[in-house]
């Protein structure tokens, strides 16, 4: 494993594209300590996102509404899609991506998507109990009721008043 670079090395060298670009390609997180600049430019950004998807956080405002700079963070660990731009909130296929490994990452979704039937039923097989977060409608869809209940029995709480009532999902909260 290689050595953790000094913070302060990187405090003293945060305008130093070559010094930054090497840092955060061997510790990602040190994006936070690089200049303004340095968080903005493309380069810098990939070598951290690839080392620590979680270095999203440090990337500037334009970059986090890059589709393609986002991707790299978000389809490896999900959560970060907090940190995306309005302009991405209806990239469905971003989204999707990252729900494949973080389910609760519907709760930064927009209304749309917590509408569309599809981005739920995939949000609830990686985190069923997410469930609260769909919309009205789809807490009362038989199909995505079912997928939560199989895995967390909890979900039921969080389902529509009427899907309640339904022989099949009593059934599997009494099994």
């Amino acid at each position: 494993m290689p050595e953790p670079i000094e913070v302060t090395n990187i405090k003293n060298n945060y305008k130093n594209k070559e010094y930054v670009l090497n840092a955060v390609s061997k510790q990602g997180d040190l994006l936070d300590y690089a200049d303004d600049t340095l968080k903005d430019d493309e380069d810098v950004v990939k070598a951290a996102l690839i080392n620590n998807p979680e270095a999203l956080e440090f990337v500037s405002d334009r970059l986090k509404a890059n589709r393609d700079i986002t991707y790299m963070s978000i389809s490896k660990i999900g959560w970060t899609y907090c940190y995306i731009k309005n302009n991405l909130l209806d990239d469905k296929e971003l989204l999707m991506d990252g729900l494949k490994v973080n389910g609760q990452i519907l709760y930064y979704a927009n209304s749309k998507m917590r509408s569309d039937k599809e981005v739920v039923m995939q949000a609830v097989k990686t985190k069923p109990i997410i469930i609260k977060y769909a919309s009205e409608q789809l807490k009362e869809d038989k199909d995505i009721a079912l997928e939560a209940m199989k895995h967390d029995k909890k979900c039921y709480e969080f389902l529509g008043k009427n899907i309640k009532q339904d022989e099949d999902i009593k059934k599997l909260l009494e099994s």
